[in-house]
């Protein structure tokens, strides 16, 4: 597969420039005006073209709970969300492709799926999400959600008897059905790369993190999980551990270089200290933050302390779409009332650069993605310039981050192939995509009132609410 993407809007540090780009096989093998064309030819005129966003921190199967839990914090929405047990493999195959599709249609070409497992169907479930991703084309990093301990663990105990019960599985047994995943698909020269992922300190006993650590050593696997996406998680941390999350997962060894930290709202000075120094990445799910009021996660000290922060859209549960640009647009704005100063506000061009290059260096991969270079995979957009929500013409990165663009993005490549053309997928129909959701649609999900009761009051009561 060879491309030539002719007279192009390319960013420059201080502006634009038009230039001609051209694609070899998998990677970007020249840029410079007035390039003699080969292979396939791309009229770029009047489009701006971006390296793909990562799609850092989401759960695919969510899709099936898009609008269907109501105004919770996460501790007791995710009682709603573990009570729906009608899910197939079929089903995480679709949502695998919608959450694809709707992340490459808002800039991104990566995602990575923090996958809710099917109970009794692990590797399934597995299977089924990596043929989705492979159907779409798209570059995904699928990071198995697992956990030793029983849900309601997750609450803090404070001075009440509270028993969450046991673990569906032991860590012996989840960290068997992982080697076994990474055997059977992680496959990264194809696209697909498997990730050990912990869903948080709050469910996972320290023996699941060191089996995480050891297996992705191993296996130079990245790693990821939530952590102190809440208040309650920041108080049942110091109850266990009589120290802060960040440096138990320090002593653990789970950060480093190829670690990604999913929300990250309730870190000190020390913890950002620490993630400096590890080279961890924290990943910014602003929308899931304000869904579920976890609260704003420090993103400009992270980034005055020299810790790399990208975007997520969290599942479409609790955001509840797959808005890359969204988040990222929130992303950059919620943070002007954190900071007097606005010098020290986002702009722009570093959200796309948080977005781009600091969602590849989150995967270990800051070396061949993430930037328009020569050498580097062949994962970019070219964004339509002439669309309704990119006009008036003023700066097109400007609109791009700091407006409402709908239906943008014209042409994706990953790993030099072309993924979406015309503003449509090349490998599937979105009709049949949407008729197929609607006919496996759950339909209303009845909130399970006898369970959530006891998990509620016990929540209202260690957080200091009226009952």
């Amino acid at each position: 597969m060879s491309f030539t993407i002719k007279q192009v809007v390319s960013p420059t540090p201080t502006g634009y420039e038009v230039v001609d780009l051209y694609i070899e096989g998998e990677t970007i093998e020249a840029i410079a005006p007035d390039l003699a064309p080969k292979g396939t030819v791309i009229d770029g005129s009047r489009h701006l073209v971006l390296p793909g966003f990562v799609n850092a921190h989401t759960h695919s199967p969510e899709v099936w709970q898009r609008g269907a839990i109501g105004t919770y914090p996460l501790e007791l929405w995710l009682t709603e969300l573990y009570a729906i047990s009608s899910l197939t493999p079929e089903h995480i195959y679709w949502s695998a492709i919608a959450t694809a599709v709707e992340t490459l249609l808002s800039g991104g070409t990566t995602v990575v799926d923090h996958l809710i497992l099917l109970p009794g169907q692990e590797l399934e479930t597995i299977a089924a999400a990596v043929r989705g991703y492979q159907a779409v084309g798209m570059r995904a990093f699928i990071g198995p959600l697992i956990y030793d301990q029983h849900p309601d663990a997750g609450l803090p105990k404070g001075d009440h008897d509270w028993q969450p019960g046991e673990g569906p599985l032991s860590t012996a047994q989840i960290l068997e059905i992982l080697e076994v995943a990474v055997q059977r698909f992680h496959r990264p020269e194809a696209g697909i790369s498997i990730m050990t992922a912990p869903t948080g300190l709050q469910l996972c006993s320290d023996e699941l993190f060191r089996g995480c650590v050891e297996l992705s050593d191993r296996h130079n696997l990245c790693r990821h999980t939530h952590l102190l996406e809440t208040k309650a998680q920041q108080k049942l941390a110091q109850e266990q551990y009589g120290c802060s999350a960040v440096a138990h997962l320090q002593n653990l060894g789970f950060l480093s270089p190829r670690t990604s930290l999913a929300h990250c709202v309730w870190l000190d000075d020390a913890d950002m200290a620490i993630l400096a120094a590890t080279g961890a990445t924290v990943v910014h799910n602003p929308l899931s933050n304000l869904r579920l009021g976890s609260g704003i996660a420090p993103v400009l000290r992270y980034r005055a302390a020299g810790v790399n922060v990208t975007f997520g859209c969290d599942g479409s549960a609790s955001n509840d779409g797959q808005d890359l640009l969204e988040a990222i647009k929130i992303g950059m704005m919620l943070h002007n009332i954190t900071d007097a100063d606005y010098r020290h506000w986002l702009t722009p061009r570093q959200v796309v650069e948080m977005a781009a290059l600091g969602g590849a260096r989150g995967l270990n991969g800051g070396d061949r993605l993430g930037t328009l270079h020569i050498g580097q995979q062949a994962d970019l957009v070219l964004y339509d310039l002439q669309t309704l929500s990119l006009l008036p013409k003023t700066d097109p990165l400007g609109l791009l981050v700091m407006g409402r663009p709908t239906n943008a993005v014209a042409h994706s490549w990953v790993r030099g192939e072309q993924i979406i053309a015309g503003g449509k997928p090349t490998r599937l129909e979105l009709d049949q995509l949407c008729a197929d959701l609607d006919r496996l649609s759950l339909g209303a999900i009845q909130r399970p009132s006898p369970a959530l009761t006891a998990v509620e009051a016990h929540y209202r009561q260690v957080m200091g609410l009226p009952s």
